[in-house]
C-alpha cells in the first residue's frame, strides 16, 4: 500500500475516516503534491469540478502516477470525464461513491456502516483496492469508468424513496393521533418498517436522534446527483425531485447537518422544529421573499433553496414540467 494520501473535500468525512488510514499504515500529507494517494469528497458538482479542474486543483497539483480516489456523488459521464482527463494527466483515478447501509446511526460513517461502488481502469481500482478496504466494510467491483457512479444513483434512488415513505408514514401516525374525529385510533403505535432502511430511519424518529455523520447534505448531494444523470438520458424522475425539495426545506431551515431522520421534523409543529435547532422563520425569508402575484410557491432565491449550499438541480431545468401540473408528463419526450 501507498505510505502517504493527502485529503481534500469536506471535513465531516475525513473526520470519521483519518484513524483507519492511519491504522492501515498512510501517513496524512498536507500537499496533494506530496501524496502517492489523494482522497476526495465534495457535497457539489461545482465543488468537484473546481476541486479537479480548477486553477492549482487536484489535476494540475498531484504528482505524476498518483492515484486519486473520489468518494463523491456525481454523474456517470462526469465520472467518465475525471478519469479520461486523468489518464491523460498521467494519474490513475478510481470513482469509489460513499453509500451508508443506516443513515440514521450515530456512526453513520464507520467502517461496518460505510460502503462504496468502484469503478476505474483495472489497474486503478488494484491499487485503490487495499485503501477502500479500509475505509469500508464493503467495497462493491462494478467495471469501466462511470459504472459505479450509476449503480450509486440507482441505490440512492430506491434510499431515498424509503426515506421518505418512513418519514411520511410517521407523520401521518402522529396526524391521526393528534385528530379528535378518530378518538383515540393508534395511540402508542407507530408505523412498522417495510424495509431495514425504513425501520432504522422510524427508529430514530422515536428516539428524536436526529445529528449523525452522515448528514441530510450528503444525502443531497447523492439524489442531485443521481437526477442530473437522469437529465443526462432526458429522464425526469418526479419522486426523486419532490425527495430533493423536502431536503432543501429541511437544509433551509438549519437542518442540512442534521441527520436524514430530521425530515420528520418538517412534517411537525414549529415548537418542536425550534426544540432541535430548525427555525422556520427562514423559509418564509427564502420561499417568500420577492414573491409576486402570480409567482409559483416554488420558486427560490438566486442562490438556489437558499440554504447556502450548491445542489445543481432545479425544476425549471426541464423543458415542459410544470409545477403547477407535476403529473402532466414524465419525459422531456
Amino acid at each position: 500500500m501507498a505510505q502517504s494520501y493527502a485529503y481534500r473535500g469536506s471535513d465531516g468525512l475525513i473526520d470519521a475516516m483519518a484513524g483507519r488510514l492511519e491504522a492501515a499504515g498512510l501517513a496524512r500529507a498536507s500537499e496533494v503534491a506530496a501524496a502517492d494517494v489523494v482522497i476526495t469528497f465534495c457535497t457539489s458538482q461545482g465543488a468537484l469540478e473546481d476541486l479537479y479542474f480548477g486553477e492549482g486543483g487536484v489535476i494540475q497539483s498531484a504528482m505524476p502516477g498518483a492515484l486519486l480516489i473520489d468518494l463523491s456523488a456525481t454523474t456517470p459521464s462526469f465520472a467518465r470525464e475525471m478519469s479520461a482527463v486523468a489518464t491523460v494527466s498521467d494519474l490513475a483515478l478510481v470513482e469509489a461513491p460513499l453509500v451508508v447501509a443506516d443513515v440514521a446511526a450515530a456512526d453513520a460513517l464507520s467502517r461496518e456502516n460505510a460502503a462504496c461502488f468502484a469503478a476505474g481502469e483495472a489497474d486503478a481500482v488494484t491499487r485503490a483496492r487495499p485503501v477502500l478496504e479500509a475505509l469500508f466494510g464493503q467495497v462493491s467491483e462494478e467495471g469501466a469508468p462511470g459504472s459505479a457512479q450509476l449503480a450509486r444513483a440507482a441505490y440512492t434512488l430506491q434510499l431515498a424513496a424509503q426515506v421518505i415513505g418512513a418519514v411520511e408514514a410517521d407523520a401521518l401516525f402522529r396526524a391521526t393521533r393528534r385528530s379528535v374525529s378518530c378518538g383515540n385510533a393508534g395511540e402508542g403505535e407507530r408505523p412498522g418498517g417495510a424495509s431495514p432502511a425504513a425501520a432504522q430511519v422510524l427508529e430514530a424518529v422515536a428516539a428524536e436522534r436526529f445529528t449523525g455523520a452522515y448528514n441530510a447534505e450528503m444525502l443531497m448531494s447523492a439524489l442531485s446527483a443521481a437526477i442530473m444523470a437522469a437529465d443526462d438520458v432526458e429522464l425526469i424522475l418526479p419522486q426523486a425531485e419532490a425527495a430533493l425539495h423536502l431536503l432543501e426545506l429541511l437544509a433551509v431551515v438549519g437542518g442540512a447537518d442534521k441527520s436524514p431522520a430530521a425530515l420528520s421534523l418538517v412534517y411537525g409543529d414549529e415548537s418542536e422544529c425550534a426544540k432541535h435547532g430548525l427555525d422556520w422563520t427562514r423559509a418564509e425569508e427564502v420561499y417568500g421573499a420577492g414573491k409576486h402575484d402570480g409567482e409559483d410557491d416554488y420558486a427560490f432565491e438566486d442562490d438556489g433553496c437558499g440554504c447556502g449550499h450548491d445542489h445543481e438541480h432545479r425544476y425549471d431545468d426541464y423543458e415542459g414540467y410544470d409545477l403547477d401540473d407535476p403529473y402532466g408528463t414524465f419525459s422531456n419526450n
